[in-house]
């Protein structure tokens, strides 16, 4: 209750105790395994750097060229975090790791931009089919969180041998700034950039007429001749330079509120957080460890503490941006969990609070005493509530995301703005035993059926195959080389990461859904 005369804000906020025994054994296991997996990371993140190898980055230099990542280092602020988004798409695929395109969040001359370089040292900056979902995932984001789009060009076109699959409808996107062509302000630096329909031998071909690429598409041509090219650039930086003055010409005003509560650190270490996950994933973990190192000042109000316990609700801060939290307790779903994240969504959407989901499910709970109890209708007002949230939802997997609970939880097929993973992420139907077990009892039905033996040799055998294909595609580096999120991220820099992606959503409106309260289930 409140008491007369006392000023409704004067509430303390309460501040998460920790647990964590840094001299554990299991600490100290789960800190290995998850050192582990972060060099795994960053080996492949070196790769993805490297793009087409030092021969080819050596001949764009020779040629006075820079790098796509020393042009966006140039393009953004100086001081400035760069967000990279997807840098290991294209992972275990046939195409280069980081699918010849860099993509992220930077600021330029103040303003949060979307930023995309290809990158020439990989085929000539050619767009292959996952480059090309990889473009258009950016786009999303950009348009979404109506962010500036900056694009530094230098591409061959389409990636020829896989071109059938890189027709795409049209995106339109407003506010759009990029370099060339579909755009709304174009530079171009003299004799480096062309732009053409055709080049010379192709117009050689089609028309027989003799023409070189300057008079078919170079900066001066199309920005003395045509009237493509907006600004004519002498060179890389000065077309960077440009480029930063358009940006900072526009004029740009965020239209979501700003922080509006004191930026304070945690009272936790994030060193902390690499031995709080599981190496096992099948024994949970409290997710209030992770949450008291990664809000503002450890502080966070709880919501339905004693109620529906799997699931973790609660209001807390990052950055000095408000949020919702709902992150997974202890792996399962039951009907409690769903309908306490119904309300708590309807919640956050009456007070225009962005929500963020901390996966770490099995999905829905499942067996006869819950369905006849209406674990589907419950788990259904859940994922009803995710899918009509019009609050922007921020999500990091954290561990196990599996089956409906991925949709429950605001995974990829529920566009929450951004999506991380951490390197200990499994994303599947089920646990890789589960789906083993049910497709060998499906086997084991159907022999008895059709009155045949059943061999039970070759369903151990299938059982292994199985469980290894399942362990193999679930991994977090598998599902970021698909593009099923925007990056797999080292858990210490969690809090940075969602502190950036917070302040790039709110450069558009943030606004819940209105029309009806909150639901009592």
């Amino acid at each position: 209750m409140l008491e007369a005369g006392r000023p409704i804000d004067s509430r303390p906020v309460p501040v998460l105790d920790s647990a964590v025994d840094g001299a554990s054994p299991e600490y100290a296991a789960n800190r290995a395994a998850m050192l582990e997996r972060l060099a795994v990371l960053e080996e492949e993140q070196e790769r993805a750097i490297a793009g087409g190898g030092e021969r080819y980055a050596a001949r764009h230099r020779q040629r006075g060229r820079l790098l796509a990542r020393e042009r966006i280092e140039l393009l953004v602020d100086p001081d400035t975090a760069f967000l990279e988004l997807s840098s290991l798409a294209a992972w275990g695929t046939e195409f280069h790791v980081g699918a010849a395109i860099v993509t992220g969040v930077g600021v330029i001359e103040g303003v949060e931009c979307v930023v995309t370089a290809n990158d020439p040292t990989v085929r000539g900056g050619s767009i292959n089919p996952i480059g090309l979902r990889k473009h258009l995932r950016a786009l999303d984001i950009a348009k979404r969180n109506r962010l500036p789009f900056v694009t530094l060009v230098e591409s061959g076109g389409a990636d020829l041998p896989t071109q059938a699959d890189l027709f795409i409808p049209a995106v339109e996107l407003p506010n759009t700034r990029a370099t060339v062509g579909m755009c709304d302000y174009s530079v171009m630096v003299d004799r480096a950039a062309k732009v053409f329909l055709g080049g010379p031998p192709l117009v050689k071909m089609a028309t027989g007429e003799e023409s070189d690429d300057e008079e078919l598409g170079g900066a001066d041509m199309h920005t003395r001749v045509s009237g493509l090219g907006d600004y004519f650039a002498t060179d890389e930086h000065d077309c960077i330079r440009i480029g930063r003055q358009i940006v900072g010409d526009l004029n740009w005003r965020k239209r979501g509120p700003g922080p509006s509560r004191p930026v304070v650190d945690p009272r936790y270490g994030a060193d902390e957080l690499l031995g709080i996950v599981s190496a096992d994933l099948r024994v949970p973990f409290d997710p209030r460890e992770v949450i008291a190192r990664i809000v503002d000042g450890s502080d966070f109000d709880e919501y339905k503490a004693r109620y529906g316990t799997s699931l973790v609700t609660g209001w807390a801060a990052i950055h000095g941006y408000p949020v919702g939290i709902l992150a997974n307790a202890q792996g399962v779903l039951f009907m409690d969990e769903a309908r306490k994240a119904t309300e708590f969504i309807l919640l956050a959407n009456q007070i225009d609070t962005p929500l963020l989901f901390l996966q770490n499910t099995t999905g829905y709970m499942v067996g006869r005493d819950y369905e006849q109890a209406g674990m589907i209708k419950d788990g259904a007002k859940m994922i009803n509530a995710v899918a009509n949230s019009t609050v922007p939802h921020l999500t990091v997997m954290m561990g196990a995301s599996y089956g409906a609970g991925n949709y429950g939880m605001c995974g990829r097929a529920y566009e929450p703005r951004f999506l991380f993973s951490w390197p200990s992420a499994r994303v599947a139907v089920m646990g890789p035993q589960q789906l083993a077990g049910v497709l060998s009892i499906v086997a084991r039905q159907g022999a008895e059926a059709a009155g045949r033996p059943f061999d039970e040799a070759a369903d151990a055998t299938q059982r292994r195959a199985v469980e290894e294909q399942i362990e193999r595609e679930s991994e977090a580096l598998f599902m970021t080389g698909k593009l099923y999120d925007d990056g797999i991220i080292d858990p210490r820099d969690t809090r940075t990461v969602l502190g950036i992606a917070l302040s790039a959503v709110h450069s558009a409106p943030v606004e819940g859904r209105r029309g009806f309260g909150v639901f009592r289930m």
